[in-house]
């Protein structure tokens, strides 16, 4: 096999960078001149630094957005504003994902750089596209058709980043109810699943598409106060000890990054020397994170402080949730090359 054939061990490489790096310090030094990024979401909170580093980097940056108007005005105050553009996206409706990849092939520009960036958390129940449950019909489905339907524009030499999170340790795949149409809706649970999936995605989607060149990555940003909280009420934010009772940080946010260091690890992930030849891996931090430690202690919602889960990066699962989706999206890029 050559280097890029092979499977990337889930352990630190020793990457020069870490936890307060920011996303304009992964990319200091490197020019990305000619290079074409789509960002998911690219247009608040996380996805915005990175939109914003990327270009000042030199990248041209496309941003689907669900509200074009929105990422209109936030955009247009970004020091390379020329280098951005945006587009509409709805990842809950298929039709929306299939003509936006669609205009994308069209234009014959190769996509250096896919970071599926976009999310919903801890939502009240709801349900997108042709009944899915949200969170993972967004934040999973919607991603696994866009990137499938963009195969074409991805050559060797691509990345495909998956904006996961710590998470995925509140839940495996659910596989006799997926969507919670048999049992009660757990909001977190459902994120977990969501981000177990965004996981799995990456290492199937390696598996599948290195022999192109195409690698792809997991990854969790960190701790972060961004708009991806807007369904979490008040109270709730405060019982986590994220806000106090004024609506001040709380003693947990002590420990949150900026949105600039949260933006790092996306950002590292889709254009890091350090990490050719490497994929399938799940990342934290700028840096490859180790596998969970079973037997550590658990939080209050059953997750632990660093590292991934096993059955997050485990090849099987990885192999049924891509047939799965492939059954429940109508569209595989990948498997057939």
């Amino acid at each position: 096999m050559t280097a890029a054939q092979q499977s990337t061990p889930q352990r630190p490489i020793d990457s020069g960078f870490g936890a307060t790096s920011t996303a304009a310090d992964v990319l200091a030094g490197l020019d990305l001149s000619g290079r074409l990024a789509i960002v998911t979401g690219g247009y608040s909170g996380l996805g915005l630094e990175a939109t914003r580093a990327l270009t000042d980097a030199g990248a041209r940056v496309i941003v689907p957005a669900r509200r074009p108007e929105v990422a209109a005005e936030n955009l247009a105050d970004l020091a390379h504003a020329d280098r951005v553009e945006h587009d509409t996206l709805d990842l809950g409706d298929l039709d929306s994902v299939a003509a936006f990849a669609q205009r994308v092939v069209d234009s014959g520009r190769r996509v250096d750089m896919m970071i599926d960036n976009a999310a919903v958390m801890a939502c009240p129940l709801e349900r997108v596209g042709p009944g899915w449950e949200r969170q993972f019909g967004t934040n999973h489905l919607g991603h696994f058709a866009l990137v499938n339907r963009l195969a074409p524009a991805l050559a060797d030499g691509s990345r495909v980043v998956s904006v996961s999170s710590r998470g995925h340790h509140f839940s495996p795949i659910r596989w006799d109810d997926v969507h919670f149409e048999h049992s009660g809706y757990d909001k977190w649970q459902a994120y977990g699943q969501a981000k177990t999936a965004n996981v799995l995605f990456a290492v199937q989607l390696d598996a599948l598409a290195r022999d192109r060149g195409i690698r792809a990555f997991a990854l969790h940003p960190g701790g972060i106060m961004t708009p991806l909280q807007r369904h979490l009420p008040r109270e709730e934010m405060v019982a986590l000890g994220w806000l106090d009772e004024q609506g001040n940080p709380g003693p947990a946010a002590s420990s949150f990054k900026t949105t600039g260091q949260g933006a790092a690890t996306e950002t590292w992930a889709a254009t890091s020397p350090r990490l050719a030849g490497m994929g399938g891996v799940y990342l934290e931090d700028c840096e490859v994170a180790e596998v969970v430690d079973e037997s550590a202690a658990v939080d209050g919602r059953g997750g632990r402080r660093n590292g991934v889960m096993p059955y997050a990066i485990d090849p099987e699962q990885a192999a049924r949730l891509w047939a799965y989706s492939v059954e429940a999206t109508g569209v595989d890029g990948f498997s057939a090359a």
